[in-house]
């Protein structure tokens, strides 16, 4: 018999996240966030851009003007930027850092696929660093993915530290999904999954979680906070862009049921495809 996968690979998923560009108005402010409490390296800077990754790979881009209107928490945009760091040991040793540091976070969640903490930058755009557990223990027994928000054992988290502090956002990590407020659930799902091509992976009461590869959600969109809501304020901070890789196959599909390779769903989040 196989041995079960303990690891999802990513890069074999038809479409993926590559980058999150986000709208900030205090620019050094927000930059300074990402540095210093997700171990992020600034790989590129101007007057009013930051790029910030690993040593070599670009995730998150940051566009600063004070000019941009604060973010509207009741509108579509953005829920979290999800951080997956490639081992349980590492978001222990992320949970240490930002304890010690007396960062506030805003929650802790077991949702059987993954282990999760939430918080969010200076400006509000709201974060989710997680590690995934092994794809054999995602599904029941008819083959279903399996999500709940139970408590987090963070003592038992802790200890997979193994005595080790932590030495910034690891090499291998990525961003595994991005959660998006948006207006409605059905419509949001003619987009991403009918129009962009995702499976609709699971559903929890006002949320649908979207799935490329066997993935548990490489999108995810929620009304929780914003049923109704229209097309999003270009002049406002927030989300600005998803970067999505994907197959030749998929690129393929996608442009030819969205007209190139640049597009918006229905809310005004842009998304384009790597080149």
């Amino acid at each position: 018999m196989a041995n079960p996968i303990e690891k999802f690979d990513m890069n074999a998923a038809p479409i993926r996240i590559e980058t999150v560009r986000l709208r900030v108005r205090d620019l050094d402010a927000v930059s300074s966030f990402y540095r210093d409490v997700l171990g992020l390296v600034p790989l590129t800077a101007a007057r009013d851009s930051v790029t910030l990754g690993t040593e070599d790979t670009p995730l998150l881009h940051l566009d600063g003007d004070p000019s941009f209107r604060p973010r509207d928490s009741r509108q579509a945009g953005l829920f979290h930027t999800a951080f997956l760091l490639p081992s349980r040991g590492d978001l222990a040793r992320w949970l240490g850092h930002v304890t010690e540091t007396g960062v506030r976070l805003q929650g802790a969640s077991d949702h059987i696929v993954s282990e999760a903490i939430y918080l969010a930058d200076p400006e509000g755009n709201g974060i989710e660093v997680y590690v995934d557990r092994p794809p054999s223990q995602w599904r029941d027994r008819a083959g279903d993915i399996r999500m709940a928000t139970d408590p987090l054992d963070l003592e038992g988290l802790m200890r997979a530290a193994q005595g080790r502090t932590w030495a910034g956002f690891p090499k291998g990590g990525i961003i595994g999904h991005v959660h998006l407020q948006i207006g409605d659930t059905k419509e949001a799902d003619r987009f991403y999954r009918d129009a962009l091509g995702f499976d609709i992976a699971a559903t929890y009461p006002g949320a649908s979680f979207y799935g490329s590869g066997g993935y548990h959600h490489q999108l995810a969109g929620n009304i929780w906070n914003s049923r109704s809501a229209g097309t999003r304020d270009p002049s406002e901070a927030g989300l600005s862009e998803i970067t999505l890789g994907v197959d030749p196959t998929a690129r393929q599909a996608i442009t030819q049921r969205l007209g190139g390779d640049r597009f918006a769903d229905p809310w005004g989040t842009a998304f384009a495809l790597a080149q």
